[in-house]
């Protein structure tokens, strides 16, 4: 969750400053002619502020989740953990067909674990020591393939298209409702956008960036599934729902009372759903128990 955190946290961050650089630098004037709006002209604007801001963030990703995470590669496993870590990262990447990844560790008492990469040949996994420490290590194996899977799915690129497809709609249509607001509502008919132009495009670009979070949430809450099934078939089905019944117990160390049930830290059934990464371990542990 973390990762798609920081992925989705950089994209629109290095949208946000393509925007900028591009209005400094007149770019986005093509956008109209003579006061009209140049649909083909604002299409391509749109498309390259969209999909560079994804491919930036795809093509900086291992390097960004090393920093943050504060993740040291095992260039040279010095422990038994290291060597086994090492192994069976590169047993589960051939199993895969995928090319060797990095393999790292990051200081976190949280069972967790990533991949990121920008191909299938070029990736990082990395485990937190939290999970070496907690887990048993079947069902840490198990974690491993699961992460293993996201990259041989190619599931950092499919996400990278997808987050660029929705940031050149939410660019394209915050302008076209900007010109719309500008022009009809607040009858605008000087030559060139108004005040009203710019304040409807930020506005309208928030919004529509919900919305389309929660495209980009949906796809990435499907590749969960995928990525447990891979896990199973890598390392096992009992240890892959043994690996996510582990996590439940540390994301649920105390059950509460059905009234209070709303107020803890699971939520329940709400919209919120609608902006989690991740289905609900119970949901991902009865698709594996369903699977023949």
């Amino acid at each position: 969750m973390k990762r798609i955190f920081l992925f989705i946290a950089t994209n629109l961050a290095i949208v946000f400053v393509l925007n900028i650089v591009l209005h400094l630098l007149g770019v986005d004037h093509i956008q109209t002619s003579r006061g009209g709006l140049d649909i083909n002209s604002l299409l391509v604007f749109s498309a390259v502020v969209g999909f560079g801001g994804s491919f930036i963030s795809l093509a900086i990703s291992k390097w960004m989740a090393k920093m943050s995470m504060g993740v040291q590669v095992i260039n040279r496993p010095s422990t038994s953990k290291e060597v086994w870590l090492v192994e069976t990262v590169q047993k589960f990447a051939r199993d895969a067909g995928i090319g060797m990844p990095e393999v790292g560790v990051f200081d976190s008492p949280d069972m967790n674990a990533f991949a990121t990469g920008a191909s299938r040949n070029h990736a990082l996994v990395a485990v937190s020591t939290g999970l070496l420490n907690s887990m048993t290590q079947a069902e840490a194996e198990a974690v491993i393939g699961h992460e293993v899977t996201h990259i041989a799915n190619g599931d950092m690129v499919t996400l990278t298209l997808i987050q660029g497809v929705v940031n050149t709609f939410v660019i394209f249509l915050s302008r076209v409702i900007g010109y719309v607001v500008d022009r009809v509502i607040l009858k605008n008919d000087r030559e060139g956008t108004g005040i009203g132009y710019f304040v409807t495009v930020i506005a309208s670009q928030i919004l529509l960036g919900i919305l389309a979070s929660m495209i980009v949430m949906w796809f990435s809450r499907k590749r969960e599934f995928r990525a447990d099934a891979g896990g199973a078939k890598l390392s096992g089905r009992s240890n892959m729902i043994g690996a996510l019944e582990r996590l439940q117990t540390a994301h649920n160390p105390t059950s509460l009372p059905e009234s209070m049930a709303a107020s803890g830290i699971s939520g329940g059934k709400s919209m919120m759903r609608l902006f989690m990464s991740h289905p609900p371990l119970e949901e991902r542990i009865a698709a594996l128990r369903a699977a023949q």
